[in-house]
């Protein structure tokens, strides 16, 4: 069932609400860019997504297709969320990293289910082998 989260950047100018069913599970993968950022990630359709504050606050990072806006907050660094548009995922996203939500209990992170991805091998749908360094 979706419950609405509060979630923002360490220094708190980027804050955002989303409408998220966390018992559908979540990702942590291994690829480049997650592993680098510790990315734990929930994905979301744009109409679940809210930008409360900080539009000025955020920078941009792209690589590769360059087809995923990797958001930082340029004041304290913290990656909050990402958004972009991936054929093989759906088209249109949003990712909120789950460690950046504040109405959380720790209770409620761990009973968090999570998929583990093997990015690194384009294994997108497979775990790696060893899970717990991410």
């Amino acid at each position: 069932m979706n419950k609405t989260y509060q979630g923002s950047c360490h220094c708190g100018k980027v804050r955002f609400e989303a409408d998220i069913d966390l018992s559908q599970g979540t990702g942590r993968c291994n690829c480049s860019i997650c592993l680098k950022n510790r990315l734990w990630a929930a994905i979301l359709k744009p109409d679940a997504f809210r930008l409360l504050t900080g539009k000025d606050d955020q920078t941009d990072y792209q690589f590769g297709s360059r087809n995923v806006h990797h958001i930082f907050c340029k004041h304290c660094g913290t990656r909050p969320f990402e958004h972009g548009d991936v054929e093989e995922i759906g088209g249109a996203f949003y990712t909120v990293n789950v460690a950046c939500l504040d109405n959380m209990s720790d209770e409620e992170f761990a009973n968090i289910p999570v998929h583990y991805s093997d990015g690194r091998n384009n294994q997108w749908e497979s775990a790696p082998a060893v899970t717990s360094y991410l």
